[in-house]
Order: structure tokens, then C-alpha cells, then sequence
């Protein structure tokens, strides 16, 4: 029975997931499959970071603060996903939708404050070298990834405390999880402050990274114009993977924005889903992928570790 209020709704209904059969049988191996490789990379390239001295670099730190954050993103999905796969009821506890909420808004919310904490720093290893460790300290390094994490969460809390007080007048929500937006779109007393606050939470979650990460990169391709063929050649080492991967979550959240908003139903249904999907589950794998291969400071230490690994192995079976 759906009682009158969120802070005394029980349940929600998922209304998204399609009746696949046995083939979620087939759909839960491969989401299960897909989770533990994020999981392995992510942590792999974290230990790799802290545990090797050469890699504690402010850069490398803002790596490992985006690796944590793909655990914690994908953490708040894949579990939840393998569950109601093998459901046959898609249902979510109050409690438990305002947790993932909370988990997944949180996360897109640091992804793209790394983004611009990232970007700033390659504008001051490029285009301020001599003045770079002394601009960027472990200091200032260890309180710019506390920032933006409590940044992150102040701004989610403050969503969810404007909507845990809503009345509702359903409970089905067209969605594979907990959105912010259609648990908005469910009430029937006046949301005016909390699409008011949405829209203005959504910009400020884009806008305020977007300007230090345009000011970093206009000053970089003012290096790279301006300056050597070396210069240029590092800009280019070390911007590409962080463009490809801006450009990949901002693609994924911008489909999300536009789905929970505009009316989809013309879009086919396994489309949806899988974009609806896209930037929980491509980009913790884009990340470790960019810039794990593409950093050769990352790429050249995972290999000495591999051989040493494989050293080891041999000599302990060589002495057996």
C-alpha cells in the first residue's frame, strides 16, 4: 500500500527492466563478469600508484582520488543490478533509493570536480613548470581531493533532504535505478523549490568544473601554439586521456539529463537502457584503459611489476 509521504513509502517499482527469460541467466554473468573487471583494474592501478614512490605525484594522486571514485560509482550500481536481474520483481526500498541516490549523484559530482582538479594541474606542469612544486604541494594536493570529495556530498545531501519530505502519489519509476528527477516527478505537492534547486544543482555540477577545466586548456593550446615541438608532444601525452575521458562521462550524463527530462519513448527500450547505463559502466572502464596505457610513467611501472611477479613465480618453481 503506498502511504502518502516518502518518508513513510516502503517501496519503489523499477519500471524499466524487461521480461528477457532464462536470458538473465546469460545478462547476470555478463554484468557480473563486467564488475569484477572494474573492480580488478581500478584497484590494481590504485595499489600500483601507493605503493611505488616515483608515482606520488600530485598527478598521480588525483588519479588514484578518480580510481576510488569508479569503485564507489560502479559499487553503488553492480550490486544492485545483478539483484534484480535475477528478480522477478523490481523493487527498491525507500531507504535503499535514496542511498543509491545519494551514491550515484555523489559520484558523478567528484568525477567532474577531478576533471577540473586534474586539469588544473597539467595547465601548472605545462605552462608554469619552474613555479609547479611550488604551486602544487602534497599539502595543497591531499586538501584539493578533500574538497571536492566533501563538496560532493554537502551538495548531494542537500538534494535529498529537499526531496525526502515529499508527498508522493506513486510509486513506478521508469528507470533500471533510483533517479533524483522522477522521484520529483511522482509528487503531487509543489516541487517549484526542487526543480528550481535541480536545475540550479545541475548547472553548478557542470559549470564550476567547466571553468577552470576551459581556462586550463586555453592556456595549454596557447603553450602548444606558441611553444617547442617538445612541449607540445608532452601536452599532447598528457591532455588526451583526460580530454577523452571528460568528453566520454560528460556524453553519458548528458543522456541521463535528457532521459529523466524530456519524454523517450520514441527511443527503443534496449537503446535506453544501455545508455542509461553508459556512464557507470564505460567509464570506470575508459579511465583505467587512458590512463594506464597512455601514461608512461604508469604503464612502464605495471610492466617492471608484472615481470617481477613472473621472476618470482619461476624462481619459487625452479626451487621446488
Amino acid at each position: 500500500m503506498l502511504n502518502s509521504t516518502s518518508s513513510t513509502l516502503s517501496y519503489f517499482v523499477l519500471g524499466a527492466y524487461l521480461h528477457v527469460g532464462n536470458l538473465r541467466y546469460l545478462y547476470f554473468m555478463l554484468t557480473a563478469l563486467l564488475y569484477i573487471v572494474i573492480v580488478f583494474v581500478n584497484i590494481s592501478l590504485i595499489v600500483v600508484i601507493c605503493m611505488n614512490r616515483s608515482l606520488h605525484e600530485p598527478m598521480y594522486m588525483f588519479l588514484c582520488s578518480l580510481f576510488v571514485n569508479e569503485l564507489y560509482g560502479s559499487s553503488g550500481l553492480f550490486p544492485f543490478l545483478l539483484t534484480q536481474i535475477l528478480s522477478d520483481i523490481h523493487t527498491v526500498s525507500a531507504s535503499f533509493c535514496f542511498l543509491q541516490i545519494f551514491v550515484l549523484y555523489t559520484y558523478v559530482n567528484v568525477q567532474f570536480s577531478n576533471f577540473a582538479v586534474i586539469s588544473y594541474d597539467r595547465y601548472l606542469a605545462i605552462c608554469c613548470p619552474l613555479q609547479y612544486n611550488t604551486l602544487m604541494t602534497p599539502k595543497k594536493v591531499f586538501l584539493l581531493i578533500i574538497v571536492l570529495w566533501l563538496y560532493s556530498c554537502v551538495k548531494c545531501l542537500i538534494t535529498l533532504s529537499l526531496n525526502s519530505h515529499l508527498k508522493l502519489c506513486g510509486n513506478i519509476m521508469n528507470s533500471l535505478y533510483c533517479h533524483n528527477y522522477l522521484i520529483v516527478k511522482l509528487s503531487c505537492s509543489d516541487t517549484r523549490w526542487n526543480n528550481i534547486y535541480g536545475l540550479f544543482g545541475t548547472a553548478v555540477s557542470i559549470l564550476v568544473p567547466l571553468f577552470p577545466i576551459i581556462f586550463s586548456y586555453m592556456k595549454i593550446l596557447h603553450i602548444c601554439f606558441s611553444g617547442s615541438k617538445q612541449t607540445r608532444q608532452k601536452a599532447v601525452s598528457t591532455c588526451t586521456p583526460h580530454l577523452v575521458s571528460l568528453l566520454n562521462f560528460s556524453f553519458g550524463c548528458f543522456f541521463e539529463i535528457i532521459q529523466t527530462r524530456l519524454d523517450m519513448n520514441s527511443v527503443p527500450s534496449v537503446l535506453r537502457i544501455v545508455l542509461s547505463l553508459y556512464f557507470v559502466i564505460i567509464q570506470p572502464l575508459l579511465n583505467p584503459i587512458m590512463y594506464g596505457l597512455q601514461m608512461s610513467k604508469i604503464r612502464n611501472t605495471c610492466k617492471i611489476l608484472c615481470c617481477y611477479k613472473i621472476l618470482t613465480v619461476h624462481r619459487d618453481l625452479t626451487l621446488t
